[in-house]
């Protein structure tokens, strides 16, 4: 049961800190730069990787050993969580204001 939160987890806090991470070196950034797009799609392209490992690797594994059902809940757990994640943010989103 714990794992599923922990890789939902591990991908909330990867979030958070490339968010942070991002508004903190918003001002250093020059205004218009070609460079810009090209860290952003590369940005998006490595999130997209790290995401697919934490959400699919250990479903991916339990599916190759045959444990499909198995396999098949553990990502819905991992999904699940990750929503409450979602959820999470969208609370504290709206609490600012």
């Amino acid at each position: 049961m714990k794992k599923p939160f922990l890789y939902a987890l591990a991908a909330a806090l990867y979030i958070t800190i490339l968010v942070i991470s991002i508004n903190a070196l918003l001002p250093l950034l020059p205004q218009k730069s070609i460079f810009i797009p090209m860290a952003m799609l590369s940005l998006f392209v490595l999130s997209a990787a790290v995401m697919g490992f934490l959400f699919l690797s250990e479903p991916f594994r339990l599916y190759m050993d045959n444990k499909r059902p198995e396999a098949i809940a553990f990502f819905a757990k991992i999904v699940g969580f990750f929503a409450c994640f979602v959820v999470l943010f969208f609370i504290l989103l709206f609490n600012q204001f």
